[in-house]
């Protein structure tokens, strides 16, 4: 008989961390860099404890105020991440990093929670937020790829439609691979999640087929609004 997986006590899950730090005793044993390790693992737990009392905050709270506060946020900080890769020109570059994320990623999260999942409110915390770290995040991922290789193109003295075309398949090389791999290679968090959660595999996947053409649509979009509007910026930073 199959069940839904429940809450994980918490000596189970001190359990998890056996295989990492038998990496890590590895890493001391061989003299690498063990405690820069421990740092990441304790870094990473106390970030997604407190993550998970803010995200309990917010979905409780249900107002519009504090959700788009949130995208807010996930806008302009994905923004300047995407341009960690160019820093001569971040700062002139930002204003179309965040037209780009915001537009692209706003209107594709708007399509899907509105016309594919009908909710109602439309800002429903639950599902809203996490919606749109996956939207937010797969772009500014796309426009990171994409503006790096345009700067670099542009740099070897490439014409700007070469430069720009080459930037745009690169930038979505890491989203193409997924598309390919789902199903066959990974199942992905969302619908392995679903899945261990007890949710039918069959309803699982159409959902996942909803996050995969968001993904990529708002990243590709993403992607092809930065090179048009920032065509400018990157000529002049060459």
């Amino acid at each position: 008989m199959s069940a839904a997986v429940g809450i994980i006590p918490v000596a189970n899950l001190a359990l998890a961390f056996a295989a990492p730090l038998a990496v890590v005793a590895v890493m001391f044993a061989w003299s690498l860099r063990a405690g820069n390790a421990l740092y990441a693992l304790a870094r990473m737990l106390v970030q997604l404890l407190l993550i998970g009392y803010l995200l309990t905050f917010i979905f409780e709270s249900n107002s519009l105020l504090v959700v788009l506060a949130v995208l807010s946020v996930m806008v302009g900080a994905s923004s300047w991440i995407a341009l960690s890769s160019v820093t001569n020109a971040r700062r002139s570059l930002l204003p179309h990093a965040l037209a780009a994320i915001g537009v692209a990623g706003g209107c594709t999260l708007v399509l899907v929670i509105v016309g594919v999942l009908g909710l109602d409110p439309w800002y429903e915390p639950r599902f809203a937020v996490p919606l749109a770290g996956m939207v937010f995040a797969n772009a500014m991922n796309n426009v990171s790829l994409t503006a790096e290789r345009a700067v670099a193109e542009l740099a070897r003295g490439e014409p700007w439609t070469n430069a720009r075309n080459t930037a745009l398949q690169a930038g979505l090389i890491p989203t193409m691979n997924s598309l390919f791999a789902v199903g066959l290679v990974a199942l992905p968090g969302m619908m392995t999640g679903q899945i261990l959660s007890g949710v039918s595999p069959l309803v699982a996947v159409r959902y996942q087929i909803v996050v995969m053409c968001m993904i990529f649509g708002a990243g590709g979009l993403a992607a092809v609004m930065f090179l048009l509007t920032a065509r400018a910026r990157l000529l002049a930073a060459n």
